[in-house]
């Protein structure tokens, strides 16, 4: 049977659009936490967004690890092979017992990071209470994630969709009570946010565990037996899901470290990179999460041994997200202004922050179409090569390029400051497109490398 472009994009776009809307509200919640602290201070503003610099990478590093579940479960799916389905979750839960120990001590010690970086003292003390907060809820979060993400290699991405979007209006009152003092609640200021984020991480989980009473997760055999840890299980695992956590790794934490380089340029510098980071996050959404779904997609026709559906699937995708990048760069150019207005009313701050969001305008076409690209490469379980082009295109590039430019040592005069870092976030950006873009192309014409990849 002949497979039509526009019938694989309409699969995608299927299990796609509900992982789409998981992720805006996930970013909607960011989006609240930064606005209400921005309306409760400035300095609150920069502290709940440092505080997230160190939080973000290393909380979706570690989860990104049973992330290897999605193309894992979704090759077995394609195998018809769902018993083998609920062996890999419950071995993912084991991982789950590690990293979530490893994540709380991380953000449990964050204060050296903070002292080392040089931050005013006021600033530094709410990102670190903040931090301590969040670290209550760790333990939930990491085992919602990787149940999550199993649901998602099953196909099911409609409820994670519905267990985020309920979430987005608690958190928005529960800040409101701790942030600003209400209903007998302690004003916390922006350390509310992290308590109010480590209550919505324990709720999220008592969800999903009435969501794997589902037929769909029945049929796996998760709850037939239990099971001691299996070390070639896990080792496969971590094996594919390492790289996967790397990659979201590099790639977030570039954008934590530039901020606090950005930090001791100003207050007024660090809360327009924290709006305009939060702005480039939701244009991202899209893309990043049409990347997974086209992960569940490729993982099932490279499981059901159709490897053309396979390429057409990473193909179609690819195809889809230049447009979208085209639409949401001409939108950014006209509405900059608006945007920003709902996170500040300073005018410093807004002058800084429309400029920035012409930088993300320019890279929309590199970054949306690496999204999907790498996404694409995890469905066929190629997940070491993204690691490694990242690790060159953020940290030998971007970084000391910003640097660079921001102190002019290049261009003297043409990027100083906040500017220098987006031009050379652009540079690395595009490497890291152009790279993975490549590497799509050589893999999904190689069967024999498809199957070698599979096999593991």
């Amino acid at each position: 049977m002949t497979i039509k472009p526009a019938n694989e994009l309409k699969t995608v776009l299927q299990l796609g659009w509900p992982m789409v809307l998981t992720q805006l509200f996930i970013m909607g919640m960011g989006f609240v936490d930064t606005a209400m602290a921005g309306r409760y201070s400035a300095t609150d503003l920069a502290g709940v967004s440092l505080g997230g610099s160190v939080m973000w990478p290393f909380m979706l590093m570690l989860t990104g690890i049973t992330m290897a579940l999605t193309p894992i479960i979704s090759q077995l799916r394609g195998r018809k092979q769902l018993l083998q389905v609920g062996h890999q979750i419950r071995q993912g839960l084991w991982i789950c017992l590690t990293t979530s120990a490893l994540l709380i001590a991380i953000l449990s010690n964050a204060e050296a990071i903070f002292t080392l970086t040089g931050l005013e003292p006021e600033v530094a003390r709410v990102a670190i209470d903040y931090l301590a907060a969040v670290a209550w809820g760790i333990p939930a979060l990491v085992f919602y994630v990787a149940l999550r993400h199993a649901s998602e290699g099953l196909g099911h991405t409609r409820p994670p969709m519905v267990i985020a979007g309920s979430m987005l209006p608690v958190n928005v009152v529960l800040n409101y009570g701790l942030i600003y003092g209400h209903w007998g609640l302690p004003e916390l200021g922006g350390v509310g946010c992290g308590y109010a984020t480590a209550i919505i991480f324990w709720l999220q989980l008592l969800m999903m565990l009435v969501v794997i009473k589902r037929p769909y997760f029945k049929a796996t055999g998760l709850f037939e037996r239990f099971e001691w840890p299996v070390a070639g299980t896990i080792k496969s695992i971590i094996k594919i899901g390492t790289p996967i956590g790397l990659v979201i790794f590099l790639e977030m934490a570039v954008f934590s470290v530039i901020a606090f380089l950005i930090a001791r340029l100003g207050v007024e510098q660090v809360a327009a990179n924290a709006i305009a980071g939060n702005i480039n996050w939701l244009t991202y959404v899209i893309p990043m999460s049409l990347g997974a779904a086209a992960s569940i997609r490729v993982g099932y026709h490279v499981g059901a041994d159709d490897l053309v559906a396979a390429r057409l699937t990473a193909v179609t995708v690819y195809k889809f997200s230049i447009g979208y990048a085209l639409v949401v760069s001409v939108l950014l150019v006209l509405l900059r202004y608006h945007l920003v207005s709902i996170y500040t009313v300073d005018p410093a701050v807004t002058q800084i922050a429309v400029t920035l969001l012409l930088f993300i305008a320019v890279y929309q076409i590199v970054d949306d179409s690496q999204a999907v690209t790498v996404g694409a490469l995890r469905g066929y379980k190629d997940t070491q090569f993204p690691m490694y082009i990242s690790l060159v295109g953020y940290w030998f590039i971007a970084v000391p390029l910003g640097w660079c430019l921001s102190e002019e040592l290049l261009l003297p005069g043409l990027a100083p400051g906040v500017y220098g870092y987006w031009a050379a976030l652009t540079v690395g950006l595009s490497l890291v497109a152009i790279s993975v873009g490549l590497r799509l192309w050589y893999l999904s014409t190689h069967d024999k490398k498809i199957l070698q990849l599979a096999a593991t």
